[in-house]
């Protein structure tokens, strides 16, 4: 069986791969068998997305995770936040999530994580479970007979959801809402009904073969839909989410989307009016616009590598007040040091400015068009290559003259525009992010530093 696990299945961030060819029921239940060898977890919450393949891997799942001893609660069919809230919740030792987030249908996975909802990933854990999978060489951690139980966390974590924003804080707003046939289909309706909203859904039928695009909004194609949609019905905002409905994305009222570090820095400079001086953390690939709007609220930024793993260690040890990704990852924690992404506070707080600013007789989009003057980016741009390395080493030579750091892929910053380019952690690809003070000075640079990476130069 060993020659048949491919290594590369155990991500960064939570292990992913193609069922049956990658990942199957019995690396399913070896991963259950090592997850409690690792973090001695007596009782682990179990839920699952929308796959078909769920089904198949989620009881081999469980039968690893009770033949050491450990015993389980059922949340059933959840996003990746209430899974995580769940976690926290009912005070469990730890948990895993079977999904494969945004990836398209053939793929599954697991996110896994120790009490507090504390992620297992690079550094911290992952390896550790990549070689006791591999060694298969298990023996039961606790000597007792598991139990199996299932409990109902939805209407908690939509309490837990409103602790951030009130429901009569918000406008009955006309609002596109787009669950691209994933787990918000379950999840959004429970929390929405609390709001009097004017709503027009889309892809709200429970479906992991995603008959009508693939559930990852950040893909242009994705989100065609949504947006043609905020424009026919001349809506206030658009929001849609991923497959596992952790992250969500935004449209304005122009059908225009908002890239997620914009909304990072609208979100920070909010969080800050409830927490003074509070740190705010955000990725490297991040617009000037977030360090920008957090220190003029009187806030810390504290800019950190790319990955959910990454950011709750970080946030945990910082006491960060918030923390936001480019990829649309929003983390918020709350009094008992509970650090997690969460795809429906931020949806909460943007309706709630969009409530502000049709009160005061404005609109998101001409909102942004105020706030983001100078501040042109490329977003994210994918090129495949055989020889990162060697490309990331000539980029360090061709901008020496610049501030050069290695927090995450190679960084270069100059004063009126800057750049980060990193290689992709699932795809041999280089991801290129680019920023300048005008458009002009934008698209050179990015075509300049694109000639490099794909050998036209």
């Amino acid at each position: 069986m060993n020659r048949i696990i491919e290594p590369g299945i155990f991500k960064a961030y939570d292990v992913r791969g193609i069922y049956p060819t990658t990942l199957n029921e019995e690396i399913a239940e070896r991963i259950g068998k090592a997850y409690v060898t690792l973090t001695k977890a007596k009782t682990v919450v179990i839920a699952q997305d929308m796959r078909p393949s769920g089904e198949i891997l989620k009881p081999a799942l469980i039968k690893g995770v009770q033949a050491m001893g450990a015993s389980v609660i059922e949340i059933g069919l959840a996003s990746t936040d209430l899974f995580y809230f769940a976690v926290h919740h009912l005070k469990t030792d730890g948990g895993i999530m079977v999904t494969a987030s945004h990836n398209p249908k053939q793929y599954n996975g697991f996110k896994m994580v120790r009490e507090h909802a504390v992620p297992i990933g690079e550094g911290s854990g992952m390896e550790q479970i990549r070689d006791l999978v591999f060694g298969n060489a298990f023996v039961p951690i606790h000597a007792r007979k598991p139990t199996q139980s299932t409990a109902a966390v939805l209407n908690a974590f939509t309490d837990f959801i409103f602790s951030f924003v009130a429901p009569s804080a918000i406008a009955p707003l006309k609002v596109v809402l787009d669950a691209g046939n994933g787990m918000a289909c379950v999840v959004a309706p429970h929390i929405l009904k609390r709001m009097k909203l004017e709503e027009i859904r889309q892809c709200f039928e429970l479906d992991g073969n995603f008959p009508n695009h693939e559930a990852n909004p950040l893909v242009e194609e994705n989100r065609r839909d949504v947006i043609a949609r905020v424009i026919a019905e001349k809506a206030d905002l658009g929001i849609a989410w991923d497959g596992d409905a952790d992250r969500c994305f935004f449209i304005d009222n122009r059908g225009r989307f908002v890239a997620g570090d914009f909304i990072t820095g609208v979100i920070a400079e909010r969080m800050l009016r409830q927490h003074p001086q509070g740190t705010v953390m955000f990725d490297v690939r991040s617009s000037r616009f977030v360090s920008d709007r957090i220190t003029a609220a009187g806030g810390k930024p504290k800019m950190l590598r790319v990955g959910h793993a990454f950011f709750k260690h970080a946030m945990r040890e910082g006491h960060a007040i918030f923390g936001g990704e480019v990829s649309g990852h929003y983390y918020y924690h709350d009094q008992q040091q509970f650090f997690a992404d969460n795809g429906y506070i931020p949806a909460l707080q943007i309706l709630e400015l969009v409530s502000e600013l049709k009160r005061s007789g404005t609109t998101l989009a001409a909102f942004l068009d105020r706030a983001l003057q100078g501040y042109c980016i490329s977003g994210e741009i994918n090129s495949r290559v055989k020889n990162s390395d060697e490309i990331l080493r000539k980029l360090a030579a061709v901008f020496a003259d610049g501030k050069l750091y290695y927090l995450d892929g190679l960084s270069v910053e100059y004063p009126d525009w800057h750049f980060n380019v990193r290689v992709s952690n699932t795809e041999p690809l280089l991801r290129l992010n680019l920023e300048a003070t005008s458009q002009e000075k934008m698209e050179h640079m990015r075509e300049q530093i694109l000639s490099i990476i794909r050998g036209t130069s």
